[in-house]
């Protein structure tokens, strides 16, 4: 690699059969990362007029199931759509819920973006549990004869979602899989910028998904006890600073974003900085009390960025107390007395594990578009007059929090 003035020679190796020179400068370093293409599926529905109605209208998708337990499953149309496009396309009968999701909202996606089938860019997708509802079945069934069904390992591995995302678009780049337990999604935002800024590819679909509401999971997260025991209208309340209990409730979902470098036309927004940060834990399932690595990882995110420009910071806040509270008194120590207005969504939509960050950058996204503050019910101040620059959090098991910081189109 040789170094002139702000420019570096590196060679680049491009999956064809010649291989480029590539002049690459410092500059693109920092240049910021354009959102060409974004869709997902939940709760809240799979049409981004629908899911920013139910933002605006202020209502939660959140219900019981027949065990009585509260989730935030897929909205019914979204649920028959994908039950239609099984039937259409049979040789992903045998694949989890969470790599169909991945399938549909990744197609959705990439067209929205402009990118063709057999294109040459980057995908790297994840998911915090990976195929649940199969490994519980393929469990259940071996535990009965002691046997197992012939494709039970190769669908139940989280490489499989990247993979078959890549089959169904015949994409030509790298392809990644990865769990990083809830911030796996923005994990994978950080994963595809790198990529972009390297040079070795020139576009990359990321995100997440994940289908978490089984039997066992949900038994996972009740052992915690953190999961929601209320009975009222709103049964998880993240961000209910003076909640005296965990609410938690689990939702299903997938969302995907098309990242390119540099300005674009078809820009629904703009990435301008990423923070990443882990932290030693106390103990294995929380934060430390005033979350330090959220403090990094924004620190990180805001470090070329004015901190009184951020108009809005979209919280994890899994509706636990530890969880809101530590993560609300990060902000209060990067932001001081100019803390900007704070949401996030699920209280609405449920915690999707793995796809939760991609889907708060989405709720981030239309903000920006809509101009327009998205409020949560247990939480009073003053609204924004406009919205220019978003922050967005999240972050799982492990200490190791993302922030990611967008900018309007």
């Amino acid at each position: 690699m040789k170094e002139n003035n702000n420019i570096y020679d590196l060679e680049v190796f491009y999956p064809s059969e010649n291989t480029e020179i590539c002049t690459f400068r410092k500059r693109d370093m920092e240049q910021p990362i354009a959102i060409t293409g974004l869709h997902s599926i939940s709760a809240l529905g799979g049409d981004r007029e629908v899911i920013w109605e139910v933002y605006k209208s202020g209502v939660t998708k959140i219900h019981k199931n027949t065990q009585k337990q509260w989730v935030a499953s897929l909205e019914a149309t979204v649920a028959c759509e994908l039950h239609d496009f099984l039937k259409k396309n049979l040789q992903y009968k045998n694949l989890d819920k969470t790599v169909i999701m991945a399938i549909i909202t990744a197609g959705v996606a990439v067209q929205e973006a402009g990118w063709h089938s057999g294109d040459d860019f980057g995908i790297n997708l994840g998911s915090s549990r990976g195929a649940t509802t199969l490994f519980e079945k393929y469990h259940q069934q071996f535990l009965e004869d002691g046997r197992t069904a012939l494709l039970s390992s190769p669908t139940t591995t989280l490489g499989n979602i990247a993979t078959w995302v890549a089959q169904d678009l015949q994409s030509k780049g790298p392809e990644i899989s990865h769990s990083i337990t809830c911030s796996t999604a923005l994990h994978a935002v950080m994963n595809g910028i790198a990529w972009l800024r390297s040079g070795m590819t020139k576009k990359f679909l990321v995100g997440g998904s994940e289908a978490p509401l089984t039997p066992f999971t949900i038994a996972q997260m009740q052992a915690l006890k953190v999961y929601s025991k209320r009975d009222d209208d709103y049964p998880c309340r993240a961000m209910d600073l003076k909640k005296t209990a965990n609410t938690m409730v689990l939702g299903e979902g997938a969302a995907m974003a098309c990242l390119e470098l540099g300005k674009q036309d078809n820009a629904l927004a703009y990435i301008v900085g990423v923070g990443y940060a882990t932290e030693q834990l106390s103990h294995a399932v929380s934060v430390s009390k005033e979350a330090d690595c959220f403090q990094q990882s924004m620190e990180m995110a805001l470090r070329h960025t004015d901190k009184d420009a951020i108009d809005v910071v979209v919280m994890h806040a899994p509706g636990t107390i530890r969880g809101d509270v530590s993560e609300y008194k990060a902000i209060e120590n990067v932001f001081g007395n100019q803390i900007p207005c704070v949401t996030t969504n699920k209280w609405q939509l449920g915690h999707t594990f793995g796809a939760s960050g991609m889907l708060s950058l989405e709720l981030a996204v239309l903000m920006l578009q809509r101009q327009q503050f998205v409020p949560v019910p247990f939480l009073q101040q003053e609204v924004p007059s406009k919205i220019q620059q978003i922050l967005v959090n999240a972050v799982g098991f492990g200490g190791n929090a993302v922030s990611v910081l967008l900018e309007r189109a």
